[in-house]
């Protein structure tokens, strides 16, 4: 558990194998539940997600230069024509998140980009996911009004976003973290450069990392290992009629029991994601792995699930606590409805 747990730290992939033997509370699961509190399902057991079918993935950039201008584009399409908007849409079948990313900068702005990291996640309801990233520009040519297309009708470096109409501020607090980001100094601690890893999912996977002090020994950080057919990190799937925190909600009482004592979600560590489809499978799955830390101690917690806890080494401890107290350590996950 400590060699995947580092791994994870590291923003890298982990050999654990996410699949339904695997999964401590599937979706049939939770409506089996809904339906014991006499709460009609909504959404069918058998749930895949399949991109703009049955799950919509938005890849947006949020790009700063060394004038602190952010990269905006101007909208071509006709609900939103004239307005301002930063270069973002959606992920399309068999497309990578930074693919997607890069796609949109170069259609949109007229630029080629490397994405560097993920900025934040965010989420609405469990079908929708916004995934934020920011880069480097690499070439090209920004694009003018001469060159207008569908995608968009021109593009610019914007140092006051006053002086434009946007179609939407909800883009408003992504832009504020892109321009914290740029502007950090190296004694301002941030997350590592973290990349979607590419690994394949049937299912929308909820991976949780569940933290805890122990009381007799506050010193070392206990994390919750699910013993369900072999060892691994507590994980249930993504419900996509409900948010995000209503499924780990529901998920926390699954494993605590109904009086689950006071925790919160920290950050998201990493994302899984290679999309592939054949007459067999389609793999357009995520897999998200979210820190949790409970307030009270190991000795005040007990679980119903088919768990157990496991003491980590000091320094293992250490840098997860360090997490946990650490503004801008992991990737934000916003919920928005």
């Amino acid at each position: 558990m400590e060699t995947n747990l580092l791994r994870l730290l590291e923003g890298q992939y982990i050999d654990e194998m996410t699949t339904s033997e695997l999964c401590d509370f599937t979706i049939e699961q939770q409506n089996a539940f809904a339906e014991s509190q006499g709460v009609k399902p909504s959404a069918s057991s058998d749930y895949v997600p399949i991109i703009q079918k049955t799950v919509t993935y938005i890849a947006a950039c949020v790009i700063f230069n060394e004038n602190n201008e952010i990269l905006m584009m101007q909208e071509a399409k006709k609900s939103c024509a004239g307005k301002w908007y930063l270069p973002a849409g959606r992920i399309e079948a068999g497309e990578k998140i930074v693919e997607a990313a890069q796609r949109e900068v170069y259609e949109e702005t007229g630029l080629n980009i490397r994405v560097t990291t993920l900025l934040a996640i965010e989420t609405a309801s469990g079908s929708w996911f916004r995934f934020v990233v920011t880069g480097e520009v690499l070439n090209g040519e920004l694009k003018t009004p001469s060159r207008a297309d569908a995608e968009s009708l021109q593009a610019k470096w914007i140092k006051n976003l006053d002086e434009v109409i946007l179609r939407s501020n909800d883009i408003l607090s992504i832009i504020e973290l892109g321009r914290a980001y740029f502007n950090r100094s190296k004694e301002m601690p941030w997350h590592k450069n973290i990349l979607p890893l590419s690994k394949s999912h049937h299912k929308n996977y909820l991976r949780t990392v569940i933290a805890v002090r122990k009381k007799t020994n506050p010193n070392r950080v206990n994390i919750l290992v699910s013993e369900r057919t072999a060892f691994h990190f507590p994980t249930c799937e993504i419900h996509p009629g409900k948010s995000l925190h209503s499924t780990l909600r529901k998920f926390m009482v699954e494993l605590f029991g109904s009086e689950v004592p006071q925790h919160r979600p920290v950050g998201i560590l990493s994302i899984e994601h290679n999309p592939s489809s054949s007459s067999a499978q389609t793999t357009d799955g995520i897999c998200i792995t979210l820190l949790v830390v409970f307030k009270p101690t190991l000795e005040e917690i007990s679980f119903i699930g088919k768990c157990s806890w496991f003491e980590l080494s000091k320094d293992i401890s250490d840098r997860l606590s360090l997490l946990v107290v650490t503004k801008n350590s992991t990737i934000p996950l916003s919920v928005v409805r």
